[in-house]
């Protein structure tokens, strides 16, 4: 990657100011000589930085009084009006069950003939800001979201409100931040791991395992459906037999994982799988370990993804709405903007057990 310029530094700098509304519209930004101070640089590279912003519509310098605000760049991006454009945030594109949840995006918004801008963050935050700059910046007319992160804290949430206080609508998919009051659609993470559970409890089994993911809200809930299930069975919750891995340490995953199932290979019977990815990570080191699925390990994935309908092992696992969840987020968004007032805020789909093959009664 190209090392950036001092210039283009202070260029990014002030306009993540006012994208994300440090800087307001009309709102006068610090001095040349303020400017020089703040960043360490010549007179002559903060003139560029603002000549720069200025012809792309971010700043307007007035002779005599100084340089402001300008929401210009917004009228150049949007570029013809009648042709609205959607924007799509996803943790990942090419991955898992991300293709048909962008399919079913796609689908809707080529009804009404909608334009989609897509981008995707790899759950990391950082992109996650590039991916809402890049949206702000070209103006979009409303906004799908996948959460970054969306169990921690998250830095980012200027630039959402940013989107509110321009009247944009926005909707989240999967997930939400729990900081912010705003629509979603997402599948009842809780009802799909008790469901889950509450399989294995009914095959007889007491010793069940959990493979969770910290970062994601989807990881929460799906640790609480879990958890409320060997409630309810009067199954002590053991902290020893649940396996947690977030997106730095998921490189890692196999080797973390085979130590835990050879440590825990003479106690579980049974494993409750974050997703599907998660549970055929665990069906191949089985493989590898001589542990014979479902004779010695039970197995239970989520998502009903293509790896599920596809593989040779055929896992059992919960649906996950995808191409309709992505299709409902689209209409959401399309009817806001067509001045719908009586949309719902806030739909949880519910999961439905998929029998498959990895999954077999501990007396049987």
């Amino acid at each position: 990657m190209k090392p950036k310029y001092q210039y283009q530094v202070i260029m990014d700098d002030i306009k993540s100011k006012i994208l994300s509304g440090e800087y307001n519209i009309l709102e006068q930004i610090p001095t040349e000589s303020a400017l020089q101070e703040t960043y360490n640089v010549s007179r002559h590279t903060v003139r560029k930085a603002i000549l720069e912003l200025s012809n792309e519509g971010f700043l307007r310098s007035e002779k005599g009084s100084g340089t402001y605000v300008s929401n210009q760049y917004q009228s150049k991006s949007t570029g013809n009006s009648n042709n609205k454009t959607i924007g799509v945030i996803t943790t990942y594109i090419s991955d898992y069950i991300f293709p048909s949840i962008i399919r079913g995006i796609e689908g809707r918004l080529n009804k009404d003939n909608y334009s989609l801008l897509l981008a995707s963050t790899n759950n990391d935050v950082e992109q996650e800001k590039k991916a809402l700059e890049m949206m702000l910046s070209y103006g979009v007319d409303g906004l799908i979201v996948e959460p970054t992160k969306s169990n921690l804290y998250n830095p980012n949430i200027a630039y959402y409100l940013s989107f509110i206080e321009q009247d944009i609508p926005f909707i989240m998919i999967n997930a939400y931040y729990e900081e912010l009051d705003v629509p979603f659609l997402c599948l009842d993470d809780v009802q799909s791991s008790y469901l889950a559970t509450k399989e294995m409890i009914s095959k007889g089994h007491t010793q069940i395992g959990l493979i969770s993911k910290a970062d994601d809200l989807q990881g929460k809930f799906r640790m609480k459906g879990y958890i409320k299930a060997l409630g309810e069975a009067k199954l002590s919750f053991q902290p020893e037999h649940v396996f947690s891995y977030n997106t730095e340490t998921k490189p890692d995953l196999y080797a973390n994982l085979k130590k835990f199932l050879i440590e825990n290979r003479d106690v579980l019977t049974a494993i409750v799988c974050y997703n599907d990815e998660v549970g055929f990570v665990v069906v191949n080191l089985c493989r590898q370990l001589g542990i014979s699925i479902p004779e010695e390990l039970s197995i239970i994935g989520q998502d009903n993804s293509y790896i599920a309908q596809n593989a040779n092992t055929k896992l059992t696992t919960l649906t996950h709405p995808q191409e309709e969840m992505g299709h409902d987020a689209a209409d959401w968004v399309i009817k806001k903007l067509q001045g719908r007032k009586d949309l719902l805020n806030e739909y949880y789909y519910q999961p439905v057990l998929i029998e498959g093959e990895t999954v077999k009664g501990f007396e049987e």
